[in-house]
């Protein structure tokens, strides 16, 4: 489990999206950069559809209440955990009571954070991306804000 200590609105819980459903006015939605994503989940064995979080604001802090595995990806920012830097497209493990620091890019606009086995939500038309418009999917149909659990 991971606590949300610093966000802005526009971060949310993406997957590759839900692709089939414009009839239903529906748009596909899902990450940005879907490769970003895709590869963040690859580096830890997980499907490259599983969810994981989009920052698109930053400064982002998390604290981790588990030991968990994540993987950084996208844009070029300064990444730490509790005071210890740490490069980004990379995994590495954050431990219980550790927090995870993503910083304002250098370049890019949207960075990508997996964690080891996804994001476990439960997912609406296949997908389990936040649709910030519709209000459903990922973390209640909103971004992410302090003192959320996921």
């Amino acid at each position: 489990m991971i606590e949300i200590l610093t966000t802005g609105l526009p971060n949310t819980v993406q997957d590759l999206g839900r692709p089939g459903h414009l009839a239903l006015g529906v748009s596909h939605g899902g990450a940005m950069d879907k490769q970003a994503l895709a590869i963040a989940n690859l580096m830890l064995g997980n499907d490259p559809s599983a969810a994981g979080i989009e920052v698109t604001l930053h400064p982002f802090r998390l604290r981790a209440h588990i030991d968990t595995a994540v993987a950084i990806t996208g844009a070029d920012c300064a990444v730490s955990i509790g005071d210890r830097p740490c490069p980004p497209w990379w995994a590495m493990t954050i431990r219980a009571g550790e927090t995870l620091v993503l910083e304002a890019p250098r370049a890019g606009a949207r960075s990508y954070i997996a964690f080891a086995g996804g994001i476990d939500l439960p997912p609406v038309m296949g997908s389990r991306a936040t649709d910030v418009k519709g209000g459903f999917g990922g973390f209640a149909g909103r971004g992410l804000s302090r003192g959320d659990r996921l």
